[in-house]
């Protein structure tokens, strides 16, 4: 183990930071390109600075890419996150409220959007970096905007099938998303990215 970490150590000094950025974005770029769509279970846990865990959750994912998902937690609280590429909805049944707001193109504040969005908007919003482990490829990618809710991403690859999200803000917060019996390229039918307000629902709409 000692071997590996002085080796992967000096590779790093070795190779420039320009070249490592470069390799990561085109790697990743070849990464997501492919994808088409994506279905998957996910896990969702957000830890405090300090790592303590202050919320889990578990759903189901759709995404058609570019710019469409369904993002559904189905416990310990049920919501819906919807996009039909144009807008994006986002549904909580126990406050009985709709909030739609225009898709935000610049792909950096959701896990949803992330994955959805073009490879080259994803490249161009965010500096790439990679590291491999085996079969394990993670990405690093730090925003290059300033409005962004996270302040570094974490992007996973088992065998180059999509495994796990990390996203970590400015206080330290993480987010972690696990993927599990995930299925790409497989076709997804339109009408999952339909999302019909329901009759009775509080509606606001956020023009930010």
């Amino acid at each position: 183990m000692m071997k590996k970490t002085v080796a992967a150590l000096a590779l790093t000094v070795l190779m420039p930071a320009a070249a490592m950025a470069s390799e990561g974005a085109e790697r990743l770029t070849r990464m997501l390109e492919p994808l088409e769509t994506v279905e998957a279970r996910f896990e969702q846990l957000i830890l405090d600075g300090s790592g303590e865990r202050l919320q889990q959750a578990n759903g189901h994912m759709w995404l058609s890419r570019p710019g469409k998902f369904r993002w559904e937690v189905d416990a310990p609280y049920q919501q819906e996150v919807v996009s039909d590429g144009s807008e994006v909805y986002l549904y909580d049944p126990d406050l009985e409220q709709v909030t739609v707001q225009a898709l935000d193109e610049r792909v950096t504040h959701t896990p949803a959007l992330l994955l959805s969005g073009s490879a080259g908007e994803l490249t161009e919003s965010y500096e790439v970096s990679r590291q491999q482990q085996g079969g394990s490829e993670t990405f690093r990618l730090v925003p290059k905007a300033a409005d962004t809710l996270f302040e570094e991403l974490h992007m996973t690859f088992n065998e180059e099938r999509l495994a796990a999200l990390q996203m970590i803000d400015s206080t330290g917060q993480e987010t972690v998303i696990e993927f599990s019996e995930v299925r790409t390229n497989q076709g997804i039918d339109d009408s999952r990215f339909a999302f019909e307000i329901p009759d009775g629902a509080d509606v606001i709409r956020d023009s930010h």
